[in-house]
């Protein structure tokens, strides 16, 4: 795998063994230092594969305190809080620690995979209620591990998306202001709609139609919720959530005032090379792919099952493919809020790459406008997928980050066959379970699969059981 285009003046690509005490028992014996400068700041292809490789380990890792691991002092909230009290056990299944390593949850079918139930984490805001010992749903949210295969795709897209809403919201505001008149116009990117926006000539915007998407018409395509911007941002909150890692560029002086905010001892934990690692490997994996079943009978089933999945409207949120038209992806990004590097904030600190030079990406298929065609199945935007008479999906009480409880972005179902189980808590086993429990703006779908034959429903599902990760 060769990458190119990587431009920067902290990264080093020499590894230095880190000083090692007698007794201790690091995982890591060798971290990327800051001291080290790229000539022209261009570094090759090898030394770019060598970064990823890193982020490879990082993510296999498992932390000891020696490294970090651990927050004695800290909560898990992404925006950096103290406790209150010190914690009486260093792992904690509601509060965390709740992993040694992101393996352990990623890894099914393999690592940077999804997980079974057993792999779930609770998920609350920690500002208030950062240390509890209960699972009821009051405190908490469960959830059921997400892959990260395709990662970085999904990224791209909603950055192009966030960019054409970006675009319609500037052009309504102009054409309000030169009409003198309120300009209506609809937030369409790549056949989705997220609403309609009002602009008024003295520049206020009506943002109540809005559809699926925050007030700042940011596509934020991670986690169950839609709620983070970026895989940097996305793995700096799981570090220091599920790790007790903390990075810098959130948890050292700048924000804090403090190089050991967890006041474990060890100060300096991740620096903003660590990151762009740990985000070049998992934006690089490969997307999943529609394997061809050997079986000709399965074949057979598989392709009435798309006519079927196209007939019940399972393709209006669970699109099968969204244009793209850039495959280099950039660390850090634009959108990003603050305690997470971003683009212009640190002119030194840029990471970029060309997925195209991938061999994955030669399998991609275009359209006749020469755009890369992400077979994703989703729409990377935010419905109400519960309702009174189909309520297991609903079954939160907690909000997050402003986020209804009963909406959750859509699923993408790339990989889907190799993932079970399902549902944001991953307490439905099956594909036949999972689409049963779909209320909200999903129920037609769902009352149309349930009035299908025995035959058509074994059709659409021999259809999913293509999509698979290799």
């Amino acid at each position: 795998m060769k990458r190119i285009g990587l431009i920067f003046t902290w990264l080093t690509l020499s590894l230095n063994a880190a000083a090692a005490h007698a007794g201790n028992e690091p995982w890591l014996d060798q971290h990327v230092q800051s001291n080290f400068q790229i000539p022209n700041g261009t570094a090759s292809a090898d030394d770019l594969e060598h970064i990823r490789n890193y982020g490879e380990k990082l993510f296999i890792a498992r932390f000891t305190r020696e490294e970090g691991a651990g927050r004695p002092k800290a909560t898990q909230a992404i925006i950096p809080t103290k406790k209150k009290r010190m914690s009486e056990f260093t792992f904690s299944r509601t509060a965390g620690l709740d992993a040694a390593a992101c393996a352990g949850c990623h890894n099914e079918p393999k690592v940077g995979g999804a997980g079974d139930f057993t792999a779930n984490v609770f998920v609350s805001e920690g500002f208030v209620n950062a240390d509890f010992d209960s699972l009821d749903p009051q405190f908490s949210n469960e959830r059921n591990t997400n892959h990260l295969f395709g990662a970085g795709l999904v990224e791209l897209l909603a950055r192009e998306m966030t960019t054409d809403l970006h675009n319609i919201r500037a052009e309504a505001l102009k054409e309000a202001r030169l009409s003198k008149q309120p300009v209506k116009a609809e937030l369409l990117s790549k056949g989705v709609s997220y609403g309609f926006i009002t602009a008024q000539p003295d520049g206020v915007l009506d943002l109540s139609a809005l559809q699926g998407i925050d007030t700042d018409l940011i596509i934020r395509p991670f986690s169950q919720k839609g709620v983070f911007a970026s895989l940097r941002q996305f793995t700096i909150n799981a570090m220091n959530q599920h790790h007790g890692m903390q990075a810098i560029e959130r948890f050292g002086t700048r924000w804090t005032g403090e190089e050991d905010f967890d006041e474990d001892g060890i100060k300096n934990e991740l620096s903003p090379a660590d990151i762009s690692a740990l985000v070049a490997w998992q934006a690089s994996l490969p997307p999943p792919i529609q394997k061809q079943p050997e079986d000709l009978n399965w074949q057979q089933a598989a392709g009435q099952g798309e006519k079927v999945f196209q007939k019940i409207q399972c393709a209006s949120c669970h699109i099968p493919s969204l244009p793209l038209k850039s495959l280099n992806f950039t660390d850090p990004g634009l959108w990003d809020t603050a305690g997470t590097l971003r683009q212009g904030e640190n002119a030194q600190a840029k990471l970029s790459y060309d997925f195209a030079l991938e061999a994955w990406a030669k399998n991609l298929k275009k359209n006749d406008k020469g755009e890369y065609l992400i077979p994703l199945f989703g729409d990377l935007k935010r419905h109400v997928i519960a309702d009174e008479q189909v309520a297991s999906l609903g079954n939160e009480l907690l909000s997050q980050r402003f986020v209804e409880r009963d909406q959750f972005m859509t699923s993408e179902l790339w990989g889907i066959a190799s993932t079970a189980p399902y549902g944001h808590r991953g307490d439905q086993l099956t594909l036949n379970e999972i689409i049963r429990a779909h209320g909200g703006e999903g129920r037609a779908a769902r009352d149309a699969y349930i009035a299908l034959t025995e035959a058509e429903r074994s059709t659409l599902l021999a259809y999913l059981k293509t999509l698979v990760i290799e």
